[in-house]
């Protein structure tokens, strides 16, 4: 059983500690440590009403500070939900204790520290992996296991969208999505370019242009109703990434526009024999909505502008579409899944699925918009990627394949 220690235990360790307790079977939260001990205090508590309700867990230690955690003999992975703008740090001081590393996404917020985490991995021989591990769950795999036998074709490209008006309606502390290491790009660029690097292979270059509609945001969530928040970083940002395989895929992701309830996620894999719509990549689930053209109803041969143009309700964009049943486990929020993993790949030194390579490659993809639009260039990119292992179907939830 590999033990594992959680260091930050904000808004989204909620789902890591409902997963570990009840879903993944093969890892051990062993300690929690949080900068506001009450944070902590609370992980505890939740392990301790499930422990009530029947979950095989035990109660994890509160460490003091993360230095406590990492030199604790029993901890073999750290699991680091801290802040964006801490995960450089976070992380390099458990490396350099010798912990393997599992980080909410990104992997850093530059290439500079970034590179600096993969250097010190290789040198120490450890394991460093990290979110998203959404495009492990049953959504993205069976879209996956789609383009792998052929059902679009050859991938031409993708257009992807993350269209809202930011977090600081709903989230209970927003500041940090609009400071260094925030924006939506490295917030929810991650899911999305992560999903492309999935489907289609490595990223050769990027070109974009970026740009912050508003200076100050006003919060009207709770608890901090009323506040308002300088906004450091590009709040708009819109590109294209070619492919090594030639596809060019368009993404946007704003924190600037209104848009419909529950319609933030646009995602289409374009191929040379049909089209994939592909599922909200941040989330586990589907549908998966596949388009080929024999499936389509013969209609008049004209104009489609002009088809469209003559129709008298709104125009149904998935008319034709079939929803193909998705083919693989872990369709509701698994967060944790990807941890899990990494933890099987330390007990039998497998490779993992959300690995430092991904993440790296990921992270240069997201930083080069900004890149390119302050020096109006492409911008050519120097880290390689070779895609992860498919997902497999076990016959017991959360015990991964060897």
């Amino acid at each position: 059983m590999v033990k594992v220690a959680m260091i930050g235990v904000g808004a989204i360790s909620g789902i890591y500690l409902e997963n570990l307790t009840n879903v993944f079977k093969e890892v051990e939260l062993i300690g929690v440590c949080d900068l506001i001990p009450e944070r902590a205090e609370k992980g505890v508590a939740y392990v301790k009403e499930q422990q009530e309700k029947g979950a095989k867990a035990v109660t994890p230690k509160i460490y003091a500070t993360m230095h406590d955690a990492f030199a604790d003999p029993e901890v073999d992975v750290i699991l680091n939900l801290t802040r964006p703008y801490e995960h450089f740090e976070v992380t390099k001081a458990a490396l350099n204790a010798g912990k393997h590393v599992f980080s909410e996404k990104p992997l850093a917020v530059d290439m500079e520290e970034a590179d600096q985490l993969v250097a010190l991995a290789k040198e120490k021989g450890l394991y460093m992996g990290g979110a998203p591990d959404t495009f492990m769950g049953a959504g993205i795999q069976t879209v996956r296991e789609l383009v792998d036998n052929g059902a679009i074709g050859d991938v031409i490209g993708a257009n992807c969208a993350m269209i809202c008006h930011g977090h600081e309606t709903w989230h209970p502390d927003p500041e940090f999505y609009y400071k260094r290491g925030g924006g939506p790009m490295m917030d929810m660029g991650p899911y999305y370019v992560t999903a492309l690097v999935q489907l289609i292979g490595e990223a050769k270059g990027v070109i974009g242009m970026t740009k912050k509609t508003f200076q100050q945001r006003l919060i009207t969530s709770a608890p901090h109703h009323g506040e308002t928040i300088d906004v450091d970083v590009d709040t708009h940002l819109t590109g294209s990434i070619l492919f090594a395989n030639g596809a060019i895929a368009q993404i946007c992701t704003t924190f600037d526009v209104h848009y419909g309830m529950g319609a933030q996620c646009r995602f289409e894999l374009y191929g040379t024999k049909g089209t994939i719509c592909v599922p909200d990549p941040n989330t586990f689930g589907g549908p998966v909505l596949l388009l080929r053209p024999e499936d389509q109803n013969a209609g008049p041969q004209r104009d489609p502008g002009l088809i469209a143009a003559m129709m008298k309700e709104p125009p149904n964009f998935y008319r034709g579409y079939k929803e193909v049943p998705l083919m693989f486990d872990y369709n509701t929020n698994s967060r944790a899944l990807g941890l899990s993993d990494m933890c099987k790949a330390v007990e039998t030194k497998r490779d993992f699925r959300a690995n430092y390579q991904q993440q790296h490659h990921v992270l240069e993809i997201l930083t080069a918009f900004s890149k390119s639009s302050e020096t109006g260039t492409y911008i050519p990119l120097k880290t390689r990627y070779t895609r992860t292992a498919p997902m497999k179907n076990n016959p017991m939830k959360g015990i991964l394949d060897a």
